[in-house]
């Protein structure tokens, strides 16, 4: 195990959501799935516990916890994309499979995990401030998924 690992909590679909995690973002796979040994909150003995994964190789372990817990905004996976391309595919993988869009390249999957698909033009915009990250920022506001050519025309002025 390694030293730091992110721990998710799921109601039930922690080894669905590892899966489609693995298949949707590089450097992702599936590694462990332990069955929990006894009856918990939530579920029975032999059903999924953990699951152990990486997305875009960052150690996760996901934990049907039960319905106790529930996902929001305050944590959130942050995707880099170099192309429109890349952010479509993401986007669209995300949303299209029962997730939900949300603002400024903000979405949800359907487990209720937020995402940020922000390409590269956007974070070195921002990074170089001043009036480039001002055009930047007040072009990606309106956005829901992020528009490449958008930002590299505001970053132009």
């Amino acid at each position: 195990m390694n030293k730091n690992t992110i721990c998710l909590w799921y109601v039930r679909d922690a080894e669905e959501a590892a899966h489609f995690y693995a298949k949707t973002f590089p450097d992702s796979k599936v590694g462990a799935v332990h069955k929990a040994p006894s009856d918990f909150p939530g579920g029975k003995a032999g059903q999924v516990l953990t699951v152990e994964f990486t997305v875009c190789g960052v150690p996760c372990l996901g934990l049907n916890g039960g319905d106790m817990f529930k996902h929001n905004e305050s944590f959130s996976f942050q995707i880099a994309t170099d192309t429109q391309e890349e952010t479509d595919r993401y986007w669209n993988a995300i949303v299209g499979n029962g997730g939900a869009e949300s603002a400024c390249g903000w979405c949800k999957d359907k487990w209720g995990l937020s995402w940020q698909i922000t390409p590269r033009v956007l974070t070195d915009a921002m990074a170089k401030g001043g009036d480039v990250a001002k055009r930047a920022f007040a072009a990606m506001m309106p956005m829901r998924k992020i528009d490449v050519a958008k930002i590299e025309a505001a970053v132009r002025g």
